[in-house]
């Protein structure tokens, strides 16, 4: 038998044992990738609540007031991280089974938040108490979005690690098959003698 016959079998056995082991993964906690999607949509819905609210703050009077600097940076920020919350939902609903758009999209959720929060106690104290409390109320609305995105991920990353459990067993498997076969000696032709010219 060719090594290159050899290779070829052991990529058919390693391909056949991989898929059938990989089928038997179980996709237990993940949901269809439809109702990841509209998780995503609603999530990303809530959040462009903001947008019209954030439109109605000046941090820029609130100094009047002796409110530090930071907040028309916070309201700067706030805004980034809205946007950057759609384009990283987007990526994730096109393609939910990526493990880092997962975590992007929960590490940018978390981050607005967080600056919203700061913002939001900013304008209950400088602007007007009902707004922040507002700003507050939208966050706290996508409390079960965050809940289902982290719990996505948890699930999506512990599929993944079984994934690679089952295709690190396959490879040491196929390399235990491969080493134990014998060496294949290829014999070298040996070039007729040449003959001299009279």
């Amino acid at each position: 038998m060719k090594i290159l016959d050899v290779f070829r079998l052991l990529f058919l056995v390693l391909g056949a044992g991989v898929a059938g082991a990989l089928a038997q993964v179980p996709a237990a906690g993940l949901p269809p990738e439809w109702e990841t999607r509209k998780q995503l949509s609603a999530m990303v819905a809530n959040a462009n609540r903001l947008d019209p609210i954030l439109a109605q703050l000046n941090p820029e009077a609130w100094k009047e007031a002796g409110a530090p600097e930071a907040y028309v940076q916070q309201l700067q920020s706030t805004r980034r991280a809205l946007q950057s919350l759609q384009v990283s939902a987007d990526r994730l609903s096109k393609d939910p089974n990526r493990v880092t758009y997962a975590m992007d999209t929960y590490f940018r959720l978390q981050t607005m938040e967080q600056i919203l929060g700061s913002l939001a106690t900013g304008v209950r104290r400088y602007q007007n108490p009902a707004i922040g409390d507002l700003l507050f109320g939208i966050a706290n609305e996508n409390a079960a979005n965050r809940e289902f995105l982290e719990q996505y991920l948890k699930d999506l990353a512990a599929v993944r690690e079984a994934e690679f459990q089952i295709v690190d067993a396959e490879a040491q498997r196929c390399r235990g098959i491969l080493s134990k076969q014998p060496p294949v000696i290829q014999k070298r032709s040996v070039p007729p003698p040449k003959q001299e010219k009279q």
